[in-house]
């Protein structure tokens, strides 16, 4: 069956063949009307640019495959292109090093830092009493961008940033990659639709490949009484569309110093870190090496930051939530949303839950 393709030209009717090698052929007829509608009719030789299979061969071919492995907990695995976004100091560059630390103890990793330059990256991996200065894996290889390198040509930015990586790839033979990050190159094109084109030119390289790819962003501006979303990642909405999964660091808004990491987004893995699981760490320098530790997991809603005039509407809220799951102690239901007793009991009746709290 014959491509057919539409556009508009403005020229009288004649006939024009164009040859691609010897597969290809095309009769353009163009009609005397001004803006009429010319139809390309194209001998088909070419085989389709789909591959077909039925479900079930699809089931039994992938079955041979390995599982991807988690290269991070259940935030990201391998052949995915993740996406870690936070605001500015909160911690994604000392996450995204030690997830790479972690893997690159195995196999090689490559890390594009467009963020820190090397005295920073050093002063932050040694220890400040004795100066002993971390020892990385050497499969752990750091990459920056070297203006003098840059060729002198009218090539876009995101295009000779994309096929430096590719040579990369090839050249250490690594399928790791991490990106820290995007955020930058947008910046430094003043452009978002640069992101989207460069994620493009990822995915593509991803499938080409094999690759892992793990890519930083900075948030937009948002309320620290809200809960993070994927509306939070800094450019075009559009832009997580892109990503096979992606997670969030938070700064705790009630606790000084602790950090959450929540799931935004899941294709492989499961949405283990959600609002109501989210992982709780704390920075610390052990042994010269900057890291996240663990601290367990909690609610993002504790911590967040409250309005004082909605308050009262969140204890409320806490309040249903704790008696729907049989919670029949006023003085502990208190404790937990930070009232007294007796007013856990006012609002109970205000709320109609002295039903649903038979002991009250």
């Amino acid at each position: 069956m014959a491509n057919i393709i539409n556009r508009n030209l403005a020229q009288p009717t004649e006939t024009l063949a164009i040859s691609k090698g010897s597969t290809v052929t095309a009769v353009v007829e163009k009609p005397k009307r001004k803006s009429a509608t010319v139809t390309y009719h194209l001998k088909e030789r070419l085989g389709s640019v789909f591959s077909a299979k039925t479900a079930n061969d699809t089931l039994a071919e992938a079955k041979k495959q390995p599982d991807p492995r988690k290269l991070w907990k259940e935030f990201w695995f391998e052949n995915e292109v993740c996406c870690l976004f936070a605001d500015t100091n909160v911690g994604k560059s000392v996450l995204a090093v030690q997830i790479a630390t972690e893997i690159a103890k195995k196999e090689r990793v490559l890390y594009y830092d467009f963020e820190q330059s090397e005295k920073q990256f050093q002063m932050r991996y040694t220890d400040p009493e004795s100066g002993k200065l971390f020892k990385f894996p050497n499969n752990l290889i750091r990459l920056t961008l070297s203006t003098d390198n840059l060729p002198i040509m009218e090539s876009k930015l995101e295009d000779i940033i994309m096929a430096s990586i590719e040579g990369d790839v090839d050249k250490y033979k690594s399928t790791k990659v991490i990106i820290d990050n995007i955020s930058w190159l947008a910046n430094a094109t003043n452009s978002t639709k640069t992101a989207s084109n460069l994620m493009q030119k990822l995915v593509d390289l991803k499938k080409r490949c094999g690759l892992s790819i793990l890519v930083l962003a900075h948030t937009n501006k948002r309320k620290a009484t809200r809960p993070i979303d994927q509306n939070d990642l800094a450019g075009s909405k559009k832009l997580i569309n892109f990503f096979d999964a992606a997670f969030a660091i938070g700064a705790s808004m009630t606790e000084e110093g602790v950090k959450y990491v929540k799931q935004i987004k899941v294709r492989t893995g499961k949405f283990t870190y959600d609002a109501n699981n989210v992982l709780l760490c704390t920075i610390e320098q052990k042994n010269a090496f900057l890291q996240f530790v663990e601290e367990g997991r909690g609610n993002e809603i504790d911590h967040l930051q409250v309005p004082k005039k909605k308050d009262t509407d969140m204890k409320k809220a806490m309040l249903i939530e704790l008696v729907a799951k049989g919670e029949t102690s006023l003085r502990k239901i208190g404790g937990i949303i930070g009232v007294g007793k007796s007013t856990v009991g006012r609002w109970i009746d205000e709320l109609g839950l002295k039903e649903k709290l038979p002991k009250v």
